[in-house]
């Protein structure tokens, strides 16, 4: 099947173009977060415990403070102001009612004419889906926290393909004793559940970013190598192997320009799977803490820190990520049951 008439029958599909156009989506904000976050700290770990747990649309006055020792210059939630001699004096939010923090103007803008044009050192602030128990932003956290998501299934996969294409191909095509040790293998690694297994192997390695990445993809290479061995046995037993093998070419020559054209179809729909599978690995990981670690964001980590919150008031703080969660991974699974079925031959 050729692209456009792939993308014909995509188009038919309704339900699996607005999957795709949501994943789409995903990754753009991903990849632009931080153009596109409010907070482009590194990690958008900006805290204000003052103004901590605020429903979304919450907004707040903000008083950027001098740079002091090449320090990087820092903001403050406050919630009054005025202008006395050659200082502003800002009341930051939560402390006594009292203008408590006094930041020194410098020679050009005391010089300035109205005090007004001296706003440009305040700003408001304006937090789309409100701030969590440490007062961080938490649409900037969702956007970093989508990177690991997509991230982590595109390494897992990656990881998962390579290992199951390699294993299975050299299964499915020679045979023998090379089949068996395989499926011995196949069938230990089948027999312990996924989760315990990327358990295992995070603690082996350690807890950490790349860890957690290699863990997951370690754990997924099964299914892959089970599908194509089953597919490369079918296959090679059709007329142009069998000619390609009288012709002298070799099994890899023929496994790569012949073989493994065929099994793409099938490679594209389990890795759909795979990816959806591996992000909610990767969620249930962070929310048990051995997951990806703070301060790195991720929607696992950010449902384990407000769970909570679900019943002591703010539940946007547990349900956004996890909503994300959802329909992420729902996204990829009706896309891969769509390309399931317009991929089908009888189709």
């Amino acid at each position: 099947m050729n692209a456009s008439s792939l993308g014909k029958k995509l188009f038919q599909r309704p339900v699996a173009l607005l999957s795709l156009g949501w994943i789409i989506l995903c990754v753009f904000l991903a990849v632009f977060a931080a153009y596109i976050a409010p907070d482009a700290s590194p990690n958008a770990n900006t805290m204000h415990l003052a103004i901590h747990s605020k429903p979304p649309g919450f907004r707040v006055m903000m008083a950027r403070l001098p740079n002091t020792k090449g320090e990087e210059q820092e903001t403050i939630p406050v919630d009054n102001y005025l202008f006395k001699n050659d200082q502003l004096l800002v009341h930051p939010v939560g402390k006594p009612s009292v203008f408590t923090q006094a930041i020194t103007l410098t020679e050009e803008v005391q010089n300035l004419a109205y005090p007004e044009q001296v706003q440009s050192m305040l700003s408001t602030a304006t937090f789309v889906w409100g701030t969590d128990k440490y007062g961080r932003d938490v649409f900037s956290r969702m956007l970093f926290g989508g990177r690991i998501s997509l991230l982590i299934g595109f390494v897992a996969v990656l990881i998962s393909l390579l290992i199951g294409v390699l294993l299975g191909g050299l299964a499915g095509y020679f045979g023998g004793r090379i089949d068996a040790l395989i499926q011995w293998l196949i069938n230990v690694f089948w027999s312990i559940p996924s989760l315990l297994m990327v358990i295992a192997i995070t603690l082996a390695l350690g807890k950490g970013f790349w860890q957690v990445f290699v863990a997951v993809g370690l754990s997924m290479w099964v299914d892959v190598a089970r599908l194509v061995r089953g597919q490369v046995i079918a296959i090679k037993s059709r007329t142009f192997i069998e000619a390609g093998q009288v012709l002298g070419f070799s099994g890899g020559r023929l496994f790569i320009h012949h073989i493994f054209s065929l099994l793409l179809p099938s490679l594209i729909v389990i890795s759909t799977a795979n990816f959806a599978s591996a992000i909610l690995i990767e969620s249930g990981l962070s929310f048990l803490g051995i997951g990806v670690q703070p301060p790195v964001p991720s929607w696992g980590g950010m449902i384990k820190n407000h769970f909570p919150y679900l019943l002591m008031g703010n539940a946007f703080l547990a349900l956004l990520p996890g909503a994300a969660i959802v329909l992420l991974v729902l996204a990829f699974m009706l896309l891969g049951n769509a390309l399931r079925d317009m991929l089908d031959v009888k189709n």
